[in-house]
């Protein structure tokens, strides 16, 4: 019986034990899982916050997983490696002090509120703590930010920086001067003051400070996210951050006719516009602007500059801002440019194709034309290119992949040559002569000096004394090329294309098949047809001199 109790015990303590090795692996299992699940949500429901701050918020509010640089918040001066910042006004802070800055803290405010009268002046908006690097006190002169701490003031109109102890009453109350760019900021007291004559419909803006300064030329900046290598994100904080937020648009949420009736607020003639994107979104905003013109806002068409971000930039690289923009110019420099350019015109064609047959019931197709149109194995690459990234948008966020498929449909084509004895599909009238064709496979005309990602077509290797092209003459630059591979040695300027002529009107008749076309980088393919191109009108540009290749030089100095 001894033996059958003990028996027994040891049964329940061996069950005991059991339960408990389950109770525990059970414990085991289920505590990381609660854990990881009660951390989730308390995410979730964090960024929900956050997102919901963002929203209201009137800052700009962008969250970072690290500063580019050392960073302290500005409501409980901690240092910080991940957090919220201002795209405006430059405020950074910590993720649970974040509703704290933003209902202590105002943003740039893009005009005045609660002024009476018309105020000519304002005071300086000063930010504690995360000056820029290498910045100097405007009173003593000496280096801001050197100590590892939240610590002296920017002003975020003129971007004047101030050390703790520097900082006097003076400071606080004096007027802002708005800074090396006060010829290009829109103040907010000017904004608030036609506000307040458009109310009393009053149109007599002349005599409103800053409209009377006789160097004032405000700029507005249009930045399209979508372009190339995808640096319109970034340079729409810089340009938040330099000049008034009112001037400074992003095209991917607004268009650039309604971003442009800014300039009716503006002095006549005094406007420049910086459009931050490649070839097709500058002729976007040219379109843009030709549509004023039409609406009589003729008296407020402004000056076009161009900061290259797309693929080929054909026409930024002709009006000298460069081939290409990767961050190696800091924002600033390019304002500056903005400055300095001088003003020129810019040709604009009318393209018109009209297909053959169907009674002519058919509307014609009507394109405008700032840098080229052509047909043959350049339209080919740019179709197959452009069907390519239809189908997959994500894959072509680089300018060197792009230029790498580029060269792959190129040298396909090299071994394909669809596109041959275009001679006998076409013909050619220049000023209403025709024009015997050698045996081509493409046909370009020329609005501007380069072409292809920056060659310079007309001219060729340079060795035979052909008048220069230019984009302002009223004349188009008519070339023939052999194919892709001839594309290429003109390319590294190992060939000469084939010079048809220069003309005022060209006029183009495909006879048979279907050719790739295209007008500015637009391809798409085309059955017969015919291809009218006639002036159109002038684009008022800016051309800056500051950077010419070796090619630019040798031209101007002949």
């Amino acid at each position: 019986r001894g033996d059958a109790e003990m028996e027994g015990s040891g049964d329940a303590s061996r069950a005991v034990a059991d339960w408990r090795l389950a109770v525990w692996t059970l414990c085991s299992v289920l505590l990381p899982v609660l854990i990881t699940a009660w951390c989730s949500f308390q995410r979730s429901r964090r960024q929900l916050l956050i997102r919901d701050i963002f929203r209201k918020s009137k800052h700009d509010w962008h969250y970072t997983d690290l500063f580019g640089q050392p960073s302290y918040c500005c409501v409980c001066a901690q240092h910080i490696l991940r957090g919220a910042f201002c795209g405006c006004c430059g405020l950074r802070v910590s993720e649970r002090c974040l509703k704290k800055a933003d209902q202590r803290f105002l943003c740039k405010e893009i005009m005045m509120r609660g002024t009476s009268g018309a105020p000519s002046s304002m005071p300086h908006h000063w930010i504690r703590g995360n000056v820029p690097l290498c910045s100097c006190c405007v009173v003593c002169k000496q280096q801001c930010g050197t100590q590892p701490k939240l610590c002296d003031y920017r002003c975020v109109w003129c971007q004047y920086t101030v050390h703790d102890e520097c900082m006097v009453d003076c400071l606080r109350t004096e007027d802002c001067t708005f800074g090396e760019f006060k010829d290009l900021i829109i103040p907010p007291y000017y904004l608030s003051t036609i506000n307040q004559m458009r109310k009393e419909k009053r149109t007599s803006y002349e005599k409103v400070v800053p409209y009377c300064r006789k160097h004032w030329m405000p700029v507005i900046v249009l930045a399209n996210t979508r372009s190339g290598n995808n640096m319109g994100e970034t340079l729409l904080g810089e340009f938040k951050m330099l000049l008034n937020p009112v001037q400074v648009f992003d095209l991917s949420k607004i268009a650039p006719a309604k971003a442009l009736q800014l300039c009716t607020l503006l002095p006549c003639n005094a406007v420049r516009v910086l459009v931050c994107g490649g070839d097709g979104t500058v002729g976007w905003v040219l379109d843009a602007i030709d549509e004023m013109k039409i609406k009589g806002q003729e008296r407020y068409i402004p000056q076009v500059a161009i900061l290259p971000l797309g693929t080929g930039n054909d026409l930024s690289n002709t009006l000298g801002w460069g081939a290409g923009y990767a961050g190696e110019v800091p924002v600033e420099q390019i304002l500056r440019n903005v400055m300095e350019a001088d003003g020129i015109k810019l040709d604009r064609w009318k393209v018109q194709v009209t297909n053959k047959g169907y009674y002519n019931l058919r509307k014609p197709k009507v394109f405008t034309m700032n840098n080229y149109f052509s047909i043959g194995p350049d339209a080919l690459m740019a179709l197959n290119f452009h069907a390519h990234r239809e189908k997959t948008p994500s894959l072509f966020s680089s300018r060197i992949i792009n230029k790498a498929v580029y060269f792959f449909y190129g040298t396909k084509d090299c071994l394909v040559q669809e596109c041959k004895d275009l001679n006998k599909k076409v013909e050619l009238e220049l000023d209403g002569e025709r024009i015997k064709l050698p045996n081509l496979e493409g046909i370009i005309v020329l609005n501007i000096g380069y072409w292809g990602g920056g060659c310079r077509l007309w001219e060729g290797m340079g060795d035979e004394p052909y008048p220069l092209a230019r984009h302002d003459d009223g004349l188009l630059e008519v070339v023939g090329v052999h194919g892709s591979f001839h594309c290429a040695q003109i390319q590294v300027k190992l060939a000469n294309p084939v010079r048809l002529g220069q003309a005022h009107t060209v006029r183009l008749i495909l006879k048979s098949s279907k050719m790739p076309m295209q007008v500015d980088g637009e391809p798409w393919a085309q059955g017969p047809c015919t291809v009218t191109i006639t002036h159109k009108t002038h684009a008022l540009m800016l051309y800056h001199s500051g950077e010419q290749t070796d090619d630019d030089a040798s031209s101007l100095s002949e």
